[in-house]
């Protein structure tokens, strides 16, 4: 009975200090203006053009390079469809699929210790290892399913846009640069000039899942098939 008594003590301490930690390390990483109460003139976001997509997935290769992600795991997928036609005149799409990036992220709403978090500069969802317990409530509540468990670091994994490589250095994301056909567009939404924001301007897009009130920052440009033929 008192060994019985003493683990519960044990117990609802350990809840104790669990609670403390969460509610220490969760809200500082959450998105804010910075000190000076403005809003960052920052938000990075990206489109596909799947018209341009081969499905080469030059993409994937640059991004498991540039950021050591290992064998049997991967931060973004080109999956593709088809073929649609008839032989000879048959056609595949192809479309991207990764972190949205979600300005209302469902997985740093879910994680208990603050590892999933939006960077508060550029608006990058990005995880913070050092807090990571590999608990996979981020991966459940991902509705993309884009998480994944790395399985060196056994911490959860995704696409950062190379936030931790590539954006450091003031290149591109890996993908955007490895893309032959260019069908990768990065930049900041907020910029009425950049790249990104004219091409959104320009062509008709869509975004995954909108009703779910993610606010996704990943955009797709739908492939086009042409004249109708009857």
């Amino acid at each position: 009975m008192e060994r019985s008594k003493r683990q519960f003590i044990k117990g609802c301490g350990a809840l104790l200090a669990g609670a403390s930690v969460y509610s220490v390390t969760r809200a500082p990483l959450a998105e804010s203006p910075n000190e000076e109460g403005e809003s960052p003139e920052i938000k990075y976001a990206m489109v596909h053009d799947e018209n341009r997509c081969i499905g080469c997935e030059a993409c994937v290769h640059a991004c498991r390079e540039v950021n050591h992600v290992p064998e049997g795991v991967t931060r973004l997928k080109i999956e593709r469809t088809g073929p649609f036609g008839e032989y000879p005149h048959q056609s595949y799409h192809f479309s991207r699929l990764s972190c949205q990036h979600c300005e209302a992220a469902p997985c740093v709403k879910v994680c208990p210790t603050g590892a999933a978090y939006i960077d508060k500069q550029t608006g990058i969802v990005a995880v913070n290892a050092d807090r990571c317990v590999g608990c996979q409530y981020c991966i459940a509540a991902c509705p993309y399913q884009v998480r994944f468990i790395n399985p060196e670091s056994r911490t959860a994994d995704k696409c950062d846009f190379c936030q931790q490589t590539q954006l450091k250095q003031g290149l591109q994301p890996a993908c955007v640069e490895a893309c032959p056909t260019q069908a990768l567009t990065f930049g900041n939404l907020k910029d009425p000039e950049s790249d990104l924001v004219k091409l959104l301007k320009q062509k008709p897009s869509y975004r995954a899942k909108v009703d779910l009130g993610t606010r996704p920052k990943l955009f797709h440009i739908q492939t086009i098939e042409g004249e109708i033929k009857l």
